[in-house]
């Protein structure tokens, strides 16, 4: 299957599929006439790091997700590692975010958001941490 259609089934844009194969992720066949042919392990290969770059995944993570899923003789301790390592770093993201929800969240209720020049949100904004 050319470009267009391992896409469409993918659910990834050629753009993307174009840098995966420059980055060594996939490498699809070539035809005679240079066109990228796709297999259906190909395909398979896309849909695989597409869901999990969905997850949050770095590159290097999928290169180490595929491989780990590519080798039968595979330890599943070794994949449940690289998975609660990212899954930390997702805890961690989301407590950070937490924390600035909070923050932002009292100074949008100090603003009395009126025509008076004075505002909280600015003031706070100026403080240093």
């Amino acid at each position: 299957m050319n470009i267009s259609e391992v896409g469409t089934r993918a659910g990834l844009p050629a753009k993307t599929i174009r840098y995966y194969e420059d980055i060594g992720l996939i490498r699809p066949e070539r035809g005679p006439n240079g066109y990228r042919r796709f297999r259906e392990a190909d395909l398979h290969k896309l849909a695989f790091i597409g869901r999990a770059r969905g997850l949050g995944f770095s590159i290097e993570d999928c290169r180490a997700l595929l491989a780990l899923y590519e080798d039968k003789g595979r330890a599943s301790a070794d994949v449940k590692d690289l998975a609660e390592r990212h899954l930390a770093r997702i805890e961690a993201k989301v407590a950070e975010l937490r924390a600035m929800q909070a923050v932002l969240t009292d100074l949008v209720h100090a603003c009395a958001g009126d025509a008076r020049p004075d505002c909280p949100i600015l003031s706070g904004l100026a403080e240093k941490e």
